[in-house]
C-alpha cells in the first residue's frame, strides 16, 4: 500500500516510516522539519518538505494517491498550547482538517491518527483510564487532538473515510527530542550525559504511563487493519513517578549526579495511566518493551549519539 505519514521526520513517526518500508508498503513523508530531522527520513521514503496548514498539501495528495494517512505532525507542547492556545489550533485542528479535506477529495481509504491519553482524559476519575473514561481536556492541547477525534468520527460517518485514533501514554525511545515538554526522559538522559544538572519539577512523585517507542510502533502496524471508526488507548497500564525514572537514568549515566527539585509547574497532572485492555482484545496488541528494558535501549541509543537508523 502507499502510506502518507505527516510527521514521518519526527521521533515516532520515523520509527513507523522504518516499520511501514520494512513491512514492503510505499511511504510517503510529510514534514515542516519545524522539530523533526532530515536524518530520521528514511532513504526510502519520499519527502516533501510541506507544513499541514499549507494549500500544498493538496498537490502532495495529487501527485502521491495515498491509499492510507498516517497523521503524527502535531504542535505537540502542552505548555505552548497554553500560552498561545490560536498557533496551537492552527496547527493541531486547522492542519488536520485540511489534511482530513484532502483525504475526502482524493478518496483516502483510511486515517490512523495519533491522540493522547493522559491530555485528554485530564483528571483521571479511575486507575487505569480506558476508552470510555471521560474526555475532560485541561489544555488547548488536549482540547485540539480531542477535536480532531471528533471530526474523523464525522468524516467517517458522512464520508465513510476509516479511521483508528491511537491515544498514547507518554512515549520514549532513541530518536525523542530532548527540547520538548513531553520528553522527560530525553531531558534527563541528555542533560546527564552532558554533565548537567536535570530538574525535577515539584516533589517527582507525579506518575506516568512509559511506553517504548517500538511497542508504538506495532499499535501502528496493526492499526492499518482495523475497520470503521475505533479508539485505542496505547500504553502500558502501569504508573511510574518522575524521581524512580529519575533514579533509574542516573544509574545508567551519572551515578553522581544528585535529585535537584524546582517548582511544580501549574496544572500539571499528578497521576496518569491508561488501560490497553481494547487494543489487546481488539488487535491483539499489548505493551512487549517495559521501563527497564527500554530505558536499557534508549540510554545505549543516547550515549552513541544513534539518533538516526536504529
Amino acid at each position: 500500500m502507499k502510506i502518507l505519514v505527516t510527521g514521518g521526520a519526527g521521533f515516532i513517526g520515523s520509527h513507523i516510516v522504518d516499520a511501514y518500508i520494512s513491512d514492503g508498503h510505499s511511504v510517503v513523508v510529510v514534514d515542516n522539519l519545524s522539530t523533526g530531522r532530515r536524518e530520521n527520513i528514511h532513504p526510502r521514503a519520499t519527502f516533501y518538505q510541506v507544513d499541514v496548514r499549507s494549500p500544498d498539501l493538496r498537490s502532495v495528495f495529487e501527485k502521491e494517491l495515498p491509499e492510507i494517512v498516517n497523521h503524527h505532525a502535531a504542535q505537540m507542547d502542552i505548555r505552548r498550547s497554553v500560552a498561545d492556545p490560536v498557533d496551537d489550533a492552527m496547527t493541531n485542528i486547522v492542519g488536520g482538517l485540511r489534511l482530513f479535506e484532502s483525504c475526502r477529495e482524493f478518496r483516502v481509504r483510511k486515517v490512523v491518527f495519533a491522540s493522547t491519553g493522559g491530555a485528554v482524559y485530564g483528571e483521571q476519575r479511575y486507575f487505569p483510564a480506558d476508552e470510555d473514561h471521560p474526555t475532560n481536556p485541561l489544555s488547548p492541547y488536549g482540547i485540539a487532538k480531542l477535536s480532531s477525534e471528533k471530526y474523523l468520527f464525522y468524516y467517517h460517518q458522512i464520508f465513510g473515510l476509516d479511521a483508528t485514533v491511537l491515544r498514547y501514554a507518554n512515549i520514549y525511545g532513541p530518536r525523542q527530542n530532548p527540547h520538548g515538554e513531553a520528553g522527560v526522559v530525553a531531558i534527563f538522559a541528555h542533560k546527564m550525559l552532558a554533565g548537567k544538572q536535570p530538574i525535577i519539577n515539584g516533589d517527582g512523585t507525579q506518575t506516568r504511563d512509559y511506553t517504548f517507542v517500538g511497542d508504538v510502533v506495532r499499535a501502528n502496524q496493526l492499526a492499518l487493519d482495523a475497520r470503521g471508526f475505533r479508539i485505542y488507548n496505547v500504553g502500558t497500564g502501569i504508573e511510574t513517578d518522575v524521581r524512580a525514572l529519575f533514579r533509574a537514568l542516573r544509574d545508567r549515566l551519572a551515578p553522581s549526579c544528585n535529585e535537584s527539585f524546582g517548582p511544580a509547574k501549574p496544572g500539571e497532572q499528578l497521576r496518569s495511566v491508561i488501560s490497553c485492555a481494547r487494543i489487546h482484545k481488539e488487535l491483539g496488541w499489548r505493551p512487549l518493551v517495559y521501563v527497564e528494558e527500554g530505558l536499557e535501549r534508549t540510554v545505549a541509543s543516547f550515549k552513541a549519539g544513534s539518533e538516526g537508523r536504529s
